[in-house]
């Protein structure tokens, strides 16, 4: 059957289009309410990030176990509606002028707990929703949205912050993810029962899923290279806010006009990744992107001058259509191989190690900004993310072309080929 015709696919596909369209706008909003209406030093804005990303790396485990016992679609519900109420505390607070920087902190670490469930959910959950030869395909529609929320979120961020304030525009982004469990709620497929292991100790689950990954042959390299990416980026942009509005001088309107432009990318990457990956074979379509994924960032701390716009809009639109099609081909292929009754403990096990180097490179620039500078700690960030590609290219994934049609638990025992 066309996912064009699954209507429990299209309402998941809402669902995710419409929240993604509000995150944009918090990406944006957030810090700068942190910058603009609290007067954040570079290294509270940095911790700002740190503590939204903390999750990952407290709760990736656990909440993988949880997504594998738990009915997957009323997880998604759930955490659509603590998030609605966790933002909606912002807009509220500064309308009594009662809002302070341990509020944000609250709320991103709040926010951001709930969105492991939830993204650890979704992966698990798409399986169910569509045959496997429609992965690829059905996680090539949701990035395509997911890069048009891209595209035009961040200007729509922008003008909402100019003309109502960073609090007031973060109402936008509580109010869609109201309307992303709506759709949710209205999925009728039935998920298949998920065999339980004899041993149900939370301990025994985690180490069941972390076993699996670790020897997985192609997951194995792949954290490696995103987890070292992950951190880097985020070296660098957990200050580039900091850097932008005070050293560049930059606006909010032109911040949202950046990412605005630059997004143009990631919807490319999302319209082509499938065909990319076809057209090159997936591990040569893994390992290219992965290498563009670096060396454009060493224009970020170079640049000056009236280039500085152009420049940034050219590197991050090319990143931006790298890192989709990496996102499309890579889960495409780890979900493909990965077992029903593992999906949430296989996804919570990459994400903690993809993820939890987030805040850690986020905490590590406020620091390197607050002891050699911005635009120091940007080289920092750029050089090491160049680099980051290295575990990957020395792999098996090297010479990969399609996905593998072998038992996943024989192509982990093997070490792959």
């Amino acid at each position: 059957m066309s996912l064009w015709r699954n209507r429990d696919f299209l309402r998941l596909w809402s669902a995710q289009t419409i929240s993604q369209f509000g995150s944009q706008i918090t990406v944006l909003a957030l810090p700068l309410t942190a910058i603009l209406v609290l007067d954040a030093s570079a290294f509270q804005v940095a911790a700002l990030t740190t503590i939204e990303w903390l999750p990952w790396l407290l709760f990736s485990l656990p909440a993988g176990v949880w997504v594998d016992r738990l009915p997957r679609r009323k997880v998604l519900v759930v955490t659509d509606l603590g998030r609605a109420a966790a933002l909606i505390s912002i807009p509220i607070a500064y309308a009594f002028d009662a809002l302070t920087l341990g509020q944000l902190y609250a709320v991103g670490f709040l926010a951001g707990t709930l969105t492991v469930f939830f993204e650890l959910g979704y992966t698990a959950f798409l399986p169910a929703m569509v045959e496997r030869r429609q992965l690829g395909e059905g996680n090539a529609k949701v990035e395509i949205t997911r890069s048009a929320a891209q595209l035009g979120g961040p200007g729509f961020a922008g003008q909402l912050v100019q003309l109502f304030s960073a609090p007031v525009a973060i109402l936008a982004d509580a109010i869609s993810f109201l309307g992303s469990a709506v759709f949710l709620a209205l999925i009728r497929r039935r998920e298949e029962p998920r065999p339980r292991a004899q041993d149900t100790r939370l301990r025994a689950e985690l180490s069941e899923g972390i076993r699996f990954v670790l020897k997985h042959p192609y997951m194995r390299p792949s954290m490696g290279f995103v987890a070292s990416s992950n951190f880097f980026y985020n070296v660098m942009f957990g200050i580039f806010l900091v850097y932008a509005v005070r050293s560049l001088g930059f606006e909010a309107g032109e911040i949202g006009l950046l990412f605005t432009l630059s997004n143009v990318g990631v919807l490319a990457g999302a319209l082509l990744a499938t065909r990319i990956g076809r057209l090159l074979g997936v591990g040569p379509t893994l390992i290219g992107t992965a290498i563009m994924l670096g060396w454009p960032l060493l224009f970020i701390p170079l640049v000056e001058g009236s280039w500085v716009f152009p420049v940034f809009v050219a590197v991050f639109t090319v990143t931006g259509f790298c890192g989709v099609v990496t996102n499309v081909v890579g889960i495409s292929l780890f979900q493909a191989t990965t077992p029903n009754r593992l999906q949430g403990r296989a996804a919570g096990a990459r994400r903690l190690v993809n993820l939890g180097t987030v805040p850690l490179g986020s905490l590590a620039g406020g620091a390197l900004a607050a002891g050699i500078g911005l635009r120091e700690t940007l080289w920092v960030g750029a050089v090491g993310a160049t680099l980051a590609f290295l575990p990957m290219f020395f792999s098996p994934i090297r010479k990969l072309r399609e996905v593998p049609d072998e038992p996943v638990e024989a192509l982990a025992a093997s070490g792959g080929s």
